[in-house]
């Protein structure tokens, strides 16, 4: 079992910036690849941004790239999603999620942890 705490939301302006956390624990979370997903109201649930188990991988949604990092810190067991240049179209809840496998990807089912999620408001 994984258990996973995401922080760091809050209501910020466009163009601000803003880095969420999500602290794990339970199962070596050295070994699992890692992802951070949203869902905006009455929307479904997307990808945003994944890292493999040891850091050296990363994918992002073609709608973050430039203005999104991922990056991870095993020693702390925590997952950091660095948002830059934030638009209202950010605004949404960000889950983090956690996978059995080392290896990332983009889709929901690939994952079988999930934390509760934080909510990401952008402001116009």
């Amino acid at each position: 079992q994984v258990q996973l705490v995401e922080s760091g939301g809050g209501l910020v302006q466009a163009g601000g910036s803003l880095r969420l956390s999500c602290a794990a624990s339970g199962r070596t979370v050295s070994m699992t690849a890692m992802g951070w997903f949203r869902q905006a109201p009455g929307k479904g649930r997307e990808f945003v941004a994944a890292v493999s188990a040891g850091g050296g991988t990363t994918y992002y949604a073609d709608f973050v790239k430039g203005r999104f990092t991922i990056s991870r810190d095993n020693a702390k067991n925590t997952v950091y999603l660095q948002m830059n240049s934030l638009k209202p179209a950010d605004t949404a809840v960000y889950y983090c999620a956690a996978s059995r496998s080392v290896y990332p990807a983009t889709t929901d089912y690939h994952y079988d942890y999930w934390g509760q999620g934080t909510q990401v408001t952008v402001s116009s």
